[in-house]
């Protein structure tokens, strides 16, 4: 036993034996590695290149934004005339628009569609329609987009819904264009002059009486489909006033003019209305045949008028590509191609709260909306955020949907579209550098608070 303790090497002198032998095994491993100057000539190429692509252009565009379009040096001039002149102006608040009403929808409506995905058995299915639009490039949805916003109702489907829901509730107008025989021995007149104007009777009907109130140039697509004979109203009871609205034409000619023929087509749905002293005394519309009775009309003389929405063009909907409303509808494109985005981000977010925090608040009493707003969305600060700004950083830089959509109207302009412009549409190349350099300072903040925010995740 004695010499076995005799023969063991001193305690130091094993420490020493086992840190050699850690910095050996150590050094053996960092022989392993390979040298920093060979990690950069892997690196090189990707460098090389990156410097080409980014460092490169944004180097030179912003030299060159200090040059107009002859290659003189004019300074600050193409920064300052950003902001300047109509088209330019339009650009910056378009822009401003886009930056705060687009990206808040979006995020509004993709933890929206996040949270109540979270209700529904078909959730798969749901995301998958809203997250479709993101596999479209934005040049096809802006011709999908365009067609939808067509003006005419038989094509775009924005204006066929608009028109039919105003159909709905309003009434179609009855006969576009229609309008009195010209002349002065005529039963009516227009109040005016053009399309779209009233039609009086030339002389007063008495309370008891009837009238003849025949008009021309109807379109056929505004005849009824199974048009009924037009025919003579009967006679007026006292109080009353009787009369006939038709379509004073005979087809292949003949026919007595300013006279109901049987060959001849009443015009149903006509509003009528009787006057007295400026005021409407009764309304009524005409019948198939074109019949008319306007009840409990006090004795006197009255002027029977045809008003003008009788003879106005029909709705035709919004103007959705209109100087007023192209913006807005612009975002609402927009809308359809992001928003699954913002969806599926908030939805992954939405996935990762403990349930635990919400079981709790409504263990506590909490209302779902109360949950919602002081739980769920506290939760859900850094993604949303990060959405927001990732959004915010691509809205800056929108293009495609506003040159399609827009169709080069400068209503519609934005700095992205403005930067193309001058710079490929008129050569100004400065203008178009300084137009770049500034959304290049805009984005820089945004991107570098993603950047920040995705490093503190990861730790």
């Amino acid at each position: 036993m004695m010499a076995r303790q005799e023969d063991a090497p001193p305690p130091a002198a094993a420490a020493d034996a086992a840190a050699g032998g850690r910095r050996g095994r150590r050094g053996g491993r960092e022989g392993l590695n390979p040298p920093s100057w060979l990690a950069g000539g892997f690196l090189l190429p990707a460098l090389l290149l990156l410097g080409f692509l980014v460092v490169y252009p944004i180097v030179y565009s912003v030299v060159r934004s200090f040059f107009d379009a002859s290659g003189d040096f004019n300074g600050l001039d193409n920064y300052t005339g950003v902001f300047k002149g109509h088209d330019n102006l339009v650009a910056v608040r378009n822009t401003a628009v886009w930056v705060v009403v687009a990206p808040t929808i979006v995020t509004i409506i993709g933890l929206l569609f996040a949270v109540l995905t979270e209700r529904i058995r078909w959730a798969t299915a749901f995301k998958l329609v809203v997250f479709m639009p993101m596999a479209i490039s934005f040049l096809a949805s802006g011709v999908i987009f365009r067609l939808v916003y067509e003006q005419d109702p038989d094509k775009g489907v924005a204006n066929a819904a608009v028109v039919a829901v105003h159909d709905t509730f309003a009434g179609k107008t009855a006969y576009p264009g229609a309008g009195p025989r010209a002349g002065q021995d005529q039963p009516v007149r227009a109040e005016g002059s053009g399309d779209g104007v009233p039609v009086v009777t030339t002389k007063p009907v008495e309370a008891g009486g009837s009238a003849l109130l025949p008009l021309l140039r109807v379109k056929p697509e505004y005849l009824p489909d199974k048009p009924v004979p037009a025919r003579t109203a009967p006679a007026a009871k006292p109080g009353q006033i009787t009369g006939t609205v038709w379509f004073d034409f005979t087809k292949g000619g003949g026919g007595t003019p300013n006279a109901v023929d049987p060959t001849e087509s009443g015009l149903p749905g006509v509003t009528v209305q009787a006057l007295r002293g400026g005021k409407v005394v009764a309304s009524t519309e005409t019948r198939a045949d074109g019949t008319f009775t306007l009840a409990e009309v006090p004795p006197g003389s009255y002027t029977l008028r045809l008003p003008k929405d009788n003879f106005t063009a029909a709705y035709g909907g919004a103007e959705w590509l209109g100087s007023t409303l192209i913006t807005p509808a612009i975002i609402g494109a927009y809308l359809w191609v992001w928003s699954g985005f913002a969806m599926v981000l908030i939805a992954a977010g939405l996935a990762a709260i403990p349930r635990d925090a919400l079981e709790a608040a409504r263990v506590d009493g909490a209302t779902e909306w109360q949950v919602f707003r002081r739980v769920t969305i506290p939760l859900l600060a850094p993604v949303l955020a990060v959405v927001l700004v990732t959004l915010v950083i691509n809205v800056l830089k929108v293009f495609d949907l506003v040159f399609i959509i827009g169709g080069g109207d400068p209503n519609a302009s934005v700095l992205a579209l403005q930067m193309w412009t001058k710079s490929f549409g008129e050569g100004d190349q400065g203008t178009g550098s300084a137009i770049a350099v500034l959304l290049f300072l805009l984005v820089l903040p945004a991107m570098l608070f993603n950047i920040r925010r995705l490093r503190q995740e990861r730790k």
